[in-house]
């Protein structure tokens, strides 16, 4: 074993190999992968907790919503979404009964769309880190072990102590774009199901309330009238009153 050996036998020894120790020991661009990938990662845990609670929240307020048909009777989302069915209602149009029912839907659905689009803010970046971490982790990789290719040419030995320390680097970047990668993807996809599945029993609930609302108008129609007397028979001459 000549000298160039010994030495490259003597640091690969002292060389740490623990997790710790070989990103400490990484290269500068392998260490900022890393610290991008566990940044995004991390922002990535804030939003998906964040969402657990705003889709419980949500599915509580559509629940509430199914049993109101007054927005004086419930608070939060199912309040929001009754007040815009209400105020359509309520909207001077000379237009049939089946007219003012597909308003008051599209008045309701609307607001149930707008209050699910908030739950909504933040998806798209967990959609983006799923599907892109893994490929900068590769290039975290890639990096790794062109570095370990260029220790061989510069130390002339291609024993696994000279090439272990930057494969092991290598891949521990793949790791952790995996784990950053593989919570954003199960997130996004079950917060996607659970966010059209309380859409679809939302919609449900608006077509009950929808014709609720309108049947109770159009009831409302012909007392108001008579109260008013506009079916009172007018008097006529020689008739007594």
């Amino acid at each position: 074993m000549d000298v160039e050996q010994e030495i490259a036998v003597t640091a690969a020894a002292g060389h740490d190999y623990s997790v710790w120790g070989l990103l400490m020991q990484a290269d500068p661009v392998v260490k900022g992968v890393i610290l991008l990938l566990v940044l995004a990662s991390v922002a990535c845990w804030a939003i998906i907790f964040e969402k657990t609670v705003r889709v419980n929240w949500l599915k509580g307020g559509i629940r509430r919503l199914a049993k109101s048909r007054s927005s004086r009777d419930r608070g939060g989302l199912a309040r929001k979404v009754l007040e815009a069915g209400e105020a359509e209602l309520e909207a001077d149009f000379d237009d049939s009964p089946t007219e003012r029912r597909y308003r008051v839907e599209s008045a309701l659905r609307h607001a149930l769309r707008a209050e699910i689009q908030k739950v909504e803010v933040g998806l798209p970046f967990l959609a983006t880190v799923g599907s892109a971490a893994p490929f900068v982790g590769l290039f975290g990789t890639v990096w790794g072990i062109v570095n370990s290719f260029t220790a061989i040419a510069q130390q002339k030995d291609t024993s696994l102590a000279v090439v272990a320390p930057g494969i092991a680097e290598a891949l521990i970047v793949t790791a952790i774009g995996l784990a950053a990668a593989i919570p954003a993807v199960v997130a996004y996809n079950q917060i996607s199901v659970a966010l059209g599945r309380a859409f679809a029993r939302g919609n449900d609930a608006i077509i009950e309330i929808a014709r609720d609302l309108t049947e109770d108008e159009t009831e409302a129609a012909p007392q108001s009238k008579r109260a008013r007397g506009d079916n009172v028979e007018p008097l006529r001459a020689g008739k007594p009153s």
